[in-house]
């Protein structure tokens, strides 16, 4: 979760923790690309657009797209309206605020293939 409002950003947190899904927080482009680079199981990178720094989520979710092909994304706003040909392919785009379940949803369908189809049993 790539957010600059701590608040909103530990919101978004929660949201994909309550899909199942483990979450890392980043608070700019900067700090997700170093997180990008040290782990190899990210899977998906949801960002804002608006944010300090180097990159805003925009140029973060191109990048992101280039380097590592196969991380799904999710982009949100909450000032800009981003047409489907603005964004990465494959990539989903939220209007702030958004619909936690409609966030929620979009991460499970997209990240179904990275979870595991046969968990381990005890």
């Amino acid at each position: 979760m790539v957010e600059d409002h701590a608040v909103i950003r530990m919101g978004a947190v929660s949201l994909v923790m309550a899909a199942g899904f483990d979450a890392i927080e980043a608070s700019n482009a900067d700090d997700a690309i170093r997180i990008l680079e040290a782990r190899s199981d990210i899977h998906l990178v949801f960002t804002d657009v608006d944010m300090p720094g180097t990159m805003d989520g925009m140029k973060l979710s191109h990048y992101v797209r280039d380097r590592w092909p196969s991380v799904k994304l999710i982009v949100a706003s909450g000032t800009a309206i981003m047409d489907a040909c603005q964004l990465p392919s494959g990539a989903r785009f939220f209007c702030k605020p958004y619909r936690d379940t409609e966030v929620a949803g979009a991460i499970i369908e997209m990240l179904s293939d990275a979870r595991d189809p046969h968990p381990a049993s005890d």
